[in-house]
């Protein structure tokens, strides 16, 4: 057991999370052989999920592949080097003891829609493939699909570095200077009140060419986000600091980069992720109504065509890349914040 004065030693060098984990009641023999066992259910489930898929049999005239056996052969070895790995590392334990149910769950959930598409048929097609017919469709048009990301990210971080850059200046100075913020707020406000997507249609016939519209449109959505991040940030900023650093000497440039710019980080940061999900949003609905590339008009050249099992391989391509883009940012934070967890 952790005695007081220990803990209170400890205080002295640890961050907030391990003083967190220090605080922790000790866990009982049986609760700690349980958390071993909850590693290694996510590769439990993916070999039941396995065993389903070749042995249950299919409705009468389903068909299905070995791709979905290498799809999940792949993450069950995957989940097995993991659990083996958190043995061994009690760093490794503790984050793969926190993500595996939710993993396990992940896993269920597909072999409950497999059984109700491939081998029941209580979902019908061709409006819900199964999984394996879904990977196989996304595996046959990858080079369309590949072209139709790349034109999607090339609009979506055009759009986004400029909505963050314009965004982000304006809530500063409308934060830092009230004059600045008497004359731009207003317009922000009754704006950004308006839902970004409803400004497509008028965009679309106003620009100079589509893509252009569409790339408006994506900055405006993240814009909105980020100026009310950082205008939030500089407006919580304890005024008394500005005061302090003045008396030392501090110039006005020196009170921006010292002070505000690294105290509005968080603000700025939970902005780009919520500007992120707008501008998705954004990019799709922009693609579906009248560019002729990316993920968005790949979907709709689907669906126009009944080719379902196609339409929502595009989607499933949608939700990575958002999730890679949305891991990309909060690395990112964690690496420039990393004074938060201190």
């Amino acid at each position: 057991m952790v005695t007081k004065q220990q803990k209170s030693e400890a205080k002295l060098d640890l961050s907030s999370a391990d003083l967190q984990e220090l605080e922790k009641k000790e866990k009982t023999p049986l609760e700690k052989q349980l958390d071993k066992v909850i590693c290694f259910l996510p590769f439990l489930m993916t070999i039941i999920h396995l065993l389903e898929y070749l042995y249950i049999p299919n409705y009468p005239g389903n068909q299905n592949t070995f791709t979905y056996v290498y799809f999940l052969g792949a993450f069950a070895i995957y989940y097995l080097i993991r659990g083996l790995l958190a043995m061994f590392n009690n760093k490794q334990f503790k984050r793969w003891r926190y993500k595996a149910p939710l993993q396990t769950l992940i896993f269920f959930l597909l072999m409950v829609y497999d059984i109700l598409t491939l081998k029941t048929a209580t979902l019908l097609l061709p409006y819900f493939p199964w999984v394996d017919q879904l990977i196989n469709a996304i595996l046959s048009d990858w080079s369309f699909l590949m072209e139709s990301t790349t034109s999607s990210l090339s609009l979506l971080f055009q759009g986004f570095i400029l909505g963050a850059i314009v965004g982000l200046l304006s809530g500063i100075l409308c934060g830092y200077f009230e004059k600045t913020n008497y004359w731009i707020s207003p317009f922000v406000t009754v704006i950004g009140s308006i839902p970004t997507t409803t400004w497509i249609p008028i965009v679309m016939v106003l620009a100079a060419s589509l893509r252009n519209g569409a790339l408006f449109v994506i900055s405006l959505g993240v814009f909105f986000a980020l100026h009310n991040a950082s205008f939030a940030g500089v407006r919580s900023i304890d005024r008394e600091y500005y005061e302090v650093a003045k008396t030392l000497g501090a110039e006005q440039r020196q009170l921006m980069t010292s002070i505000t710019i690294p105290a509005i980080l968080p603000n700025v940061f939970t902005g780009l992720i919520q500007g992120m999900s707008t501008a998705c949003t954004s990019l799709i609905v922009a693609e579906m109504m009248g560019v002729e590339s990316g993920l968005g008009f790949y979907i709709t050249w689907q669906k126009n065509w009944a080719q379902y099992d196609k339409m929502y391989g595009g989607i499933l391509v949608i939700c990575i890349m958002f999730l890679a883009v949305h891991f990309v940012l909060k690395l990112i934070e964690s690496h420039l914040l990393k004074w938060k967890d201190a």
